[in-house]
């Protein structure tokens, strides 16, 4: 008789399941932190990223009170090079929450975990399972991938998420949510990949109506959102002691509370020297390029400050102010 979906799932997850520092076979993780930290750094960032990042910041932040009693910006500066920076300043205002309103004990039911920053609905099902065991089902990427082609359905996925989150649901091994949520994510991640999947390998092919058939690979379709480019100017400015003007960004969005150099989308200064080098960096919907400027002044404009070269690794900079770095 042939074994039901989360049997045959499960049962590979145990013998080939990735072994990762925030998840452990067999169950819910015994420490909620460590679950915590990695939720909020694998939004929209892969575990290979990942993984570096993870392992320098619990040795640092090795529990929720030592993040809670931590400084925006020392948090920054362990999360810099990770991007999205709204998920740092989210995940400590997070921790004070959990260390002082909580008195040190995480929330274990929905309704307290959706209180914490910075988590939808995906991150608190996926948190809940992995953290506590609770039967929630866990819908991410992979798993709408897999839905998706386990059920061969064409459709743009915006328009048939009902109906993936419910078959999601239907399958999902309540009695044991860690293990099958890490199971099916293993899966999209090292199976049911996006291009070339392994389907002579998969421990579910027997489910699945998109084997074999040539639009695997488009299935699920999704609506591709153009990127805009964005072209500019950076400058990197120097006083007489070669001290390096910098500032803090102030305004609202994803690079908000991190240091930059002097850059704007129109030439700023006539007597600048162009080095001939720029930088390029794609955010979300963005291919950013910049073009490098230096420049020699004695004045530190507005918001900024001179820093000398050897004390701006105490600064946290986004990825692309350390391209600009790098290049000169």
């Amino acid at each position: 008789m042939q074994k039901k979906f989360s049997t045959l799932l499960l049962d590979w997850y145990a013998a080939c399941g990735r072994d990762l520092p925030w998840r452990v076979k067999g169950g819910a993780h015994p420490d909620p932190y460590i679950v915590l930290v990695s939720e909020l750094m694998l939004q929209q960032t892969t575990v290979k990223t990942v993984l570096p990042y993870f392992e320098k910041f619990i040795k640092r932040f090795p529990s929720v009170r030592d993040l809670a009693d931590a400084t925006l910006e020392e948090v920054y500066l362990y999360w810099q090079g990770l991007g999205y920076y709204t998920r740092a300043k989210s995940l400590h205002q997070s921790a004070k929450m959990i260390a002082y309103d909580f008195g040190g004990k995480f929330p274990n039911n929905k309704s307290d975990v959706l209180k914490l920053k910075g988590l939808g609905p995906y991150t608190v099902a996926s948190f809940l399972a992995l953290a506590f065991n609770k039967p929630e089902t866990v819908v991410d990427g992979n798993v709408i991938r897999i839905i998706a082609r386990l059920e061969h359905l064409t459709d743009p996925t915006d328009e048939i998420l009902p109906l993936i989150y419910q078959k999601a649901q239907s399958l999902t091994d309540k009695n044991h949510a860690a293990d099958y949520a890490s199971a099916i994510m293993d899966l999209g991640a090292t199976i049911c990949t996006k291009k070339n999947p392994l389907c002579d390998t998969c421990p579910v092919q027997s489910f699945c109506k998109s084997k074999g058939l040539a639009d695997i690979e488009q299935i699920p379709a999704r609506k591709k959102t153009p990127k805009k480019d964005f072209n500019g100017y950076v400058y990197l400015i120097t006083n007489s002691a070669n001290q390096i003007l910098i500032r803090k960004r102030v305004e609202r969005g994803l690079l908000s509370g991190l240091y930059e150099f002097f850059w704007s989308e129109e030439p700023l200064f006539d007597n600048a020297v162009d080095t001939k080098k720029e930088v390029s960096h794609i955010f979300t919907h963005i291919n950013m390029h910049l073009k490098i400027y230096t420049l020699k002044s004695n004045t530190a404009f507005k918001d900024g400050f001179f820093v000398s070269p050897e004390n701006l690794n105490q600064y946290a900079f986004s990825t692309l102010m350390q391209k600009v770095l790098r290049q000169i």
